[in-house]
């Protein structure tokens, strides 16, 4: 997880005022020195730290406080909007246009993961829809025009690169006007790194500036440099207009706390931070929906916007089917396709709150694993089987059924059975959502169904979660909290 021990830290922190009887001066103190001390171990410079000690002090006074006052929320509102401040910029992120060619050439040092980090930018942009391409101009690199074309066909996007070409600027001009003239949205501009800031570099990303015009200069940053990070995107914004930062390798390191810092003091906005390997280990950066995430608070809105990204009210026969109640097994393999569509289970897991501690790696590789072999089972039955208005009943009728099944996907009968149950579930909650008047009308749950209708529905889906995962989530009122935000879709962050 994404600086998941500086949010354990802070976390624990916060944790003293619940369990403080009493809140005063001296808790106060505690909680903000456990948070100090959070912050400088992840490498945040000891002047902001400080700054942030002050202000929170001053947003909470005591003696002046108003009797009645909820004084725990206000010292966690007050931390929360000081450490949304250490990583804003206070600088609005350059927006593409959509149906204009959009230039963005990325600058950085050799070995920041600049080369991935294109190809997770126009994989992102390509999800959403936008015409995205590639353009290798990095001829420093022995094997930079091998990687970008293989991560380009990975991810499905064009790319223009050569191998006989020497000049950068030549290369970037030429494949930049080549998908201009192919009405492409998103030109990504690949450019040479070097192991220190040498002039070379800095006269060589000049050149290829001046060849292309981009609209957006995106400098790309190594978390794992901490402070180290604001004199590089200094020097950097020094020679070529950086109007914003992509910071990589936040997944695994102690000091990704200090780079975040770092660069917010630059006043170059943060767009995206790379959160691991894969190519769609890659986010959004926003600041308040970060910071919630940090301090286990789950991020709904940008849980909304991966659902939908999946376009589910386009898919008019499955609405059809849950109006009516129905929800066959084929149905089911189809929505476990869905959520392997949005993206690493962590990420997903990390925008519910009470679960940014949730799932480990090790535990997102089981989860995975678990979610293949449930497709793999389904993957052996028949078209009848999986079509069936009532699939697990006319499987489990019939075990020779269910047998055949478990050798066809080399699982045993007992696993087939327990996603029959599973799948058995699902189809009840189903089938009760479909006798809800209302639920599917224009407008969304909210609008169209009573809050007694809303009970029971929130009430069926707690009996079935586990009941430690729906202790995380805060219990019934978290739950219901959650759901309401989903009703009610995205808002502003």
């Amino acid at each position: 997880m994404v600086l998941s021990e500086l949010g354990k830290s802070i976390n624990n922190a916060i944790k003293k005022l619940s369990n403080a009887t009493i809140i005063n001066e001296e808790v106060l103190k505690s909680m903000l020195t456990d948070i100090c001390r959070a912050l400088v171990l992840a490498d945040v410079n000891i002047k902001l730290v400080n700054k942030l000690r002050e202000n929170v002090r001053k947003a909470i006074d005591f003696e002046e406080m108003a009797s009645g006052l909820n004084k725990r929320r206000m010292i966690q509102s007050a931390v929360f909007q000081e450490l949304v401040k250490l990583v804003d910029s206070g600088v609005k992120p350059w927006q593409p246009r959509k149906g204009k060619p959009n230039v963005i050439m990325f600058v950085g040092l050799q070995g920041s993961g600049k080369t991935t980090t294109c190809t997770k930018l126009a994989y992102y942009y390509q999800r959403k829809n936008w015409k995205t391409c590639l353009v290798c101009a990095d001829t420093f690199r022995a094997g930079a025009f091998d990687q970008i074309r293989q991560n380009a066909l990975k991810a499905r996007v064009p790319f223009y690169g050569s191998r006989t070409e020497v000049d950068p600027a030549v290369i970037a001009y030429e494949g930049v006007e080549k998908f201009k003239d192919e009405n492409f949205e998103i030109i990504i501009v690949d450019t040479s790194g070097r192991h220190k800031q040498e002039d070379a570099l800095f006269e060589e990303m000049l050149q290829v500036y001046n060849s292309i015009n981009p609209d957006n200069v995106v400098f790309v940053m190594d978390a794992t440099i901490g402070q180290a990070c604001e004199s590089q995107a200094r020097a950097f914004k020094e020679k070529v207009d950086v109007a914003s930062v992509i910071i990589t390798k936040l997944d695994g390191h102690a000091k990704g706390g200090g780079a975040l810092s770092a660069v917010a003091a630059t006043k170059a906005p943060i767009i995206f931070i790379g959160t691991g390997e894969h190519i769609d280990a890659f986010e959004q950066f926003k600041t308040k929906p970060f910071i919630r995430k940090l301090l286990n608070m789950g991020d709904i809105e940008g849980l909304i916007d991966k659902v939908n990204e999946l376009k589910l009210d386009e898919n008019e026969e499955l609405l059809d089917k849950l109006k009516h109640g129905q929800f066959t097994l084929r149905d089911m393999y189809e929505q476990f396709q869905n959520i392997m569509k949005m993206g690493p289970f962590s990420q997903i897991m990390s925008m519910i709150p009470g679960f940014n501690d949730f799932m480990t790696k090790g535990h997102e590789k089981d989860s995975m694993d678990r979610l293949k072999k449930l497709m793999t089972i389904m993957d052996s039955m028949t078209d009848e089987e999986l079509d069936h208005k009532d699939g697990a009943k006319f499987l489990t009728k019939t075990p020779t059924r269910v047998s055949r099944v478990a050798r066809g996907s080399g699982t045993l009968p007992r696993e087939v059975n327990e996603l029959l149950s599973q799948h058995g579930k699902f189809a009840q909650m189903v089938k009760k959502m479909g006798g809800m008047k209302g639920l599917f009308k224009p407008g969304g749950m909210d609008k169209n169904t009573n809050p007694a209708q809303m009970a029971r529905f929130n009430g069926q889906i707690a009996r079935l979660m586990d009941p430690n995962v729906l202790h995380k989530m805060g219990g019934m009122n978290g739950l219901q909290s959650m759901m309401r935000q989903f009703q009610q879709g995205p808002g502003t962050s």
